[in-house]
């Protein structure tokens, strides 16, 4: 049950019935607000179970694309209770309680109520990072498997690499810390001076500091804590504390692609072992949200959606567009292969058959492109797009074709409109190696 095709269909029932106005602000860390404005149905018996539905999705999907310690539900304090008790240390989402509040933001989540006139005001303050492409730069990619490094001098790559690491199975935080000084000083070498230093790595960074990341999931929480938290800010000094910034992978993917392609309102996709994302606005810079889609919903079945193993939650993006996906329509496209091989190597196996030409595996890539076909949808309602930015291991090949093929044809059937505005890309291997490596050593200003 395609998330763009159920709020559709209750968009289309308020306003035949009348709708009440209610609007969602979520606060961040630093103070800056996102408002989400809406309309449901009157909260009455008869429309109440659809009401809840409708905002606890959509609460799901704000919390995972723009973050927030604090929900403030202007316009229905019925709707606001509901939240509470779903969104609790006890509630069906527990989880998103406990990881939104405590492990990102460091406080409690809360759900409070006000009235619809007196929502909070959107403080929105897209980051002041990247297209910095003066003097002599560092910038740094940190992989599951390797760390990618490059120093760029005004712009222009003169030095790259990347070292095997397996930084998610250790313990002592020291390795972390030793394997990317060590790319540092690679790519210092290369350098006559270093101005400034940027970074990308998978996970939620906060004003460059380490919130939660699979890279430190061996690390015990107490030293998580005393040591990778502040991380890149112990680096920074021992780099004489020139410019130093770190965020998520998926924005330094925009902002390349934006870079690339000189223009801003830019969604990126990458469909790998996860589902990792990235935004940059249409005046081109990027956002402090978290941009986690992997968890936000794009399938609304009440049951018998695939459950996220992480979070508990059914009908998530990571289980529609990642390596995750492919393994789980193996069984209903036909194909048998070994519980045991990893998925990494189940996707290849895909792969090789799709690119033979077998129906099977081109039915499975089919369907995640009828998947992302009305999801994209969805993602406009809460982005500004343009230009969709696609990439990652699943996209590879004759597969990945088929997906945009299928994607395009569901957008063009059920939402024509959008298809004429959003324009795909797919950037070649170089654009992705040294496009990032320049996208990341351009976040920081010179000081």
């Amino acid at each position: 049950m395609p998330a763009s095709l159920w709020n559709r269909a209750y968009r289309a029932l308020t306003d035949a019935r009348g709708g009440q106005p209610l609007a969602l602000a979520l606060e961040r860390g630093d103070g800056s607000i996102s408002v989400f404005r809406t309309s449901i149905l009157p909260q009455d018996p008869a429309h109440a179970r659809l009401n809840e539905r409708y905002v606890e999705r959509l609460l799901k999907f704000l919390l995972w694309q723009r973050g927030g310690w604090r929900v403030t539900v202007a316009g229905e304090p019925a709707i606001a209770d509901y939240l509470g008790g779903v969104y609790a240390a006890g509630g069906a989402r527990a989880f998103d309680y406990e990881f939104m509040g405590e492990r990102v933001y460091g406080r409690p989540l809360a759900i409070e109520s006000t009235t619809f006139d007196r929502a909070p005001e959107e403080r929105e303050a897209a980051a002041p990072l990247g297209r910095h492409l003066d003097g002599c730069r560092i910038g740094f990619d940190l992989g599951a498997s390797d760390r990618k490094c490059a120093a760029v001098r005004d712009g222009q790559v003169v030095f790259s690499e990347e070292v095997p690491w397996n930084p998610s199975v250790q313990q002592d935080p020291q390795y972390h810390y030793d394997g990317i000084d060590d790319s540092l000083r690679r790519a210092a070498a290369h350098l006559p001076r270093v101005d400034a230093i940027g970074g990308s790595a998978a996970g939620v960074y906060v004003n460059s500091r380490v919130r939660v990341g699979s890279l430190y999931r061996g690390v015990p929480k107490e030293r998580f804590a005393s040591r990778v938290v502040g991380l890149f800010q112990e680096l920074q000094q021992a780099w004489g504390g020139v410019p130093f910034e770190v965020v998520n992978d998926g924005e330094v993917t925009a902002l390349a692609g934006s870079m690339a392609l000189q223009d801003g309102a830019v969604l990126g996709i990458a469909m790998g072992s996860s589902l990792a994302a990235g935004y940059v606005t249409p005046e081109g810079a990027i956002t402090g949200w978290l941009n986690e889609l992997a968890f936000v919903p794009v399938d609304y079945r009440a049951e018998g959606a695939p459950v996220d193993e992480w979070s508990g939650d059914g009908g998530v993006g990571v289980q529609y567009f990642s390596q995750q996906a492919v393994g789980r329509l193996l069984r209903p496209a036909g194909i048998e292969l070994p519980a045991e091989m990893p998925l990494p190597v189940k996707l290849e196996q895909v792969q090789k058959l799709a690119a033979e030409g077998d129906a099977r595996a081109l039915r499975i890539y089919e369907t995640i492109g009828a998947y992302f076909g009305y999801a994209i949808p969805h993602y406009a309602d809460f982005y500004e797009i343009r230009n969709l930015l696609v990439l990652g291991r699943v996209m590879t090949g004759t597969g990945g074709d088929l997906i945009l093929s299928v994607a395009n044809r569901v957008l063009k059937a059920e939402f024509p409109d959008l298809a004429e505005r959003i324009r795909f890309h797919i950037p070649d291997e170089k654009e992705k190696r040294h496009g990032q490596a320049i996208a990341a050593a351009s976040l920081p200003a010179k000081s």
